[in-house]
């Protein structure tokens, strides 16, 4: 149960530091411009993610699935993150 939680938490760090580097950066530069809407669409696809992970690791019991559904995961997330924010595929929720 620890463990869980050891790993959840850290999880939930990484996702708060990944979210405090744009933030970072924005103070350093011009050419990062993220809105309080981009930071919540990040947060809301991070945080989904771990926990959607979280819940692969605790329900799966066999490793080969596993890492097959965490694999799959964060594929989703990267093609959503990449429509989001250059709109590869021209869909409406890239802006365009």
């Amino acid at each position: 149960m620890k463990r869980n939680k050891f790993r959840l938490i850290s999880l939930i760090i990484v996702v708060v530091l990944l979210l405090c580097t744009p933030l970072i950066g924005m103070q350093f530069s011009n050419e990062v411009n993220w809105s309080l809407t981009d930071f919540i669409m990040a947060a809301i696809l991070l945080f989904g993610t771990v926990f959607v992970i979280e819940m692969i690791l605790r329900k799966t019991p066999e490793k080969p699935k596993q890492r097959l559904y965490i694999l799959m995961v964060i594929a989703s997330l990267l093609l959503i993150w990449l429509e989001l924010a250059v709109g590869i595929f021209g869909s409406p929720i890239a802006g365009s």
